[in-house]
């Protein structure tokens, strides 16, 4: 039987979706007339890369083919001159950020290398060459700090740092005993409004019981020696501005205790981190102090016929007996419990006392900031002036090695930390302390 003419078979309903059958005029489901669907445009030839229909667009002819089995180059989307979507050209490409250029003027002469792996400079973010062992000299460092052919562990750079700030100087090292350090200072010199200079101290001792307390130092020190960078120059008094050091300082050990996620609370044992603080400044014939815990501060004139003083007064158990009369220093520091800080810096810490002190020497001499990984070989004022080289106050960096390098040959039981600030001639006037 004849049949109508059929339009191309249609996947399925135009209305419904329904899958149609070839032939169909009706759609099975829905009852649409098929035969209501215009036939569908002739399929246009794919384009080639190489020709232009319209003029409109200038496509790059194809490189010719070569010989030897190599591949000509493929163009990119970005070889080619684009337009937006009113016809609008758009701006040219960036060049290519990868070592492969595509964007080479045909007129340069390029080198012997191989066109598409051109020697580039070294990556910066590459591997540093490998570290070699401090001991045996031979050994490749690994990853975890050890010698791979000794075993020997290598010095990390916190365990002896030394660093000088116009006239100041300040030494921490890790000592003998302790597997890390937990100390850490701050140093540096401003200029008060007036443009007399003002050097500052600031040195921080990790609470060794406590979670992190080489962290608690660090932020203590820096926030205490931004303060006073800061409030010197705008013509704070030093007293006052020490305060505010301190009060900084606590709030930045503070912030470590901040744990996220509840970390607390699955270790209750841990204590928040925490560390002492002492400081001074020595500005415009003033010298300032402030403390919060067992760490000092020592005056040692240059006329070493003058007395040295010291200068903190200990926040701990053998300070608090020794104030009550209980016992005599002696008796106290004898003690086991001597060490232990009834003030410290830390989210666990009791109220927040800063003690700050000024005083007004008559004399030259320096400032010894220290926490007591030396004091402990060196307590009483005078055994700390017997140690002090006499040229301390010229020589600042020096002096502080060698209260250091004294502290390492008494047994270095503890980290070391001190800071040399030099006083020097104060102005006509001037008090005595």
């Amino acid at each position: 039987m004849s049949q109508m003419p059929q339009q191309a078979a249609l996947p399925k309903c135009p209305s419904c979706a329904e899958p149609l059958e070839p032939g169909d005029l009706f759609c099975g489901a829905c009852g649409y007339d098929l035969s209501a669907v215009p036939a569908p445009p002739a399929d246009q030839p794919t384009l080639t890369m190489t020709g232009a229909p319209d003029g409109d667009v200038d496509w790059p002819e194809p490189e010719p083919a070569t010989t030897g089995g190599t591949e000509p180059r493929t163009h990119r989307a970005a070889d080619v001159p684009g337009t937006d979507s009113g016809g609008t050209p758009l701006d040219p490409p960036e060049p290519a950020a990868s070592g492969v250029r595509f964007d080479r003027p045909a007129e340069v002469t390029e080198p012997a290398e191989p066109e598409d792996y051109p020697l580039q400079a070294p990556d910066p973010r590459a591997e540093p060459p490998a570290q070699v062992c401090v001991a045996c000299r031979a050994g490749r460092v690994d990853g975890d700090g050890y010698c791979e052919n000794c075993g020997h562990a290598q010095p990390r750079e916190r365990d002896h740092m030394e660093r000088e700030s116009g006239p100041v100087a300040a030494i921490s090292d890790r000592g003998l005993r302790h597997h890390r350090n937990e100390d850490d200072f701050a140093v540096a010199h401003t200029a008060l409004p007036d443009g007399s200079p003002a050097a500052l101290a600031v040195v921080c001792d990790g609470v060794s019981s406590a979670t992190r307390p080489d962290e608690a130092s660090t932020a203590a020190s820096r926030a205490a020696g931004d303060v006073l960078l800061a409030a010197l120059p705008r013509g704070t008094h030093p007293q006052a501005a020490m305060h505010e050091a301190i009060v900084a300082a606590a709030k930045a050990v503070d912030g470590l205790a901040e744990a996220p996620g509840g970390a607390r609370e699955h270790a209750p044992h841990q204590n928040a981190p925490a560390c002492t603080i002492v400081a001074s400044v020595v500005a415009s014939g003033l010298l300032v102090v402030g403390w919060v815990g067992d760490s000092r501060a020592y005056w040692v004139p240059d006329d070493r016929s003058a007395a040295p003083a010291r200068l903190t007064e200990d926040d701990s158990w053998a300070a608090q007996m020794v104030a009550a009369g209980l016992m005599n220093e002696a008796e106290a520091y004898a003690d086991e419990r001597a060490h232990a800080i009834t003030g410290w810096l830390g989210a666990d810490a009791y109220e927040l006392e800063p003690h700050t002190a000024s005083f007004k020497p008559d004399r030259s001499g320096v400032v010894l900031v220290c926490t007591d990984g030396l004091w402990n070989y060196a307590e009483a004022p005078e055994e700390m002036a017997e140690v002090l080289p006499p040229d301390a106050a010229a020589r600042p960096l020096h002096a502080a090695r060698v209260l250091v390098g004294h502290a390492l040959d008494a047994g270095g039981h503890d980290n070391v930390t001190v800071a040399v600030v030099p006083f020097p001639t104060p102005p006509q006037g001037a008090g005595s302390a």
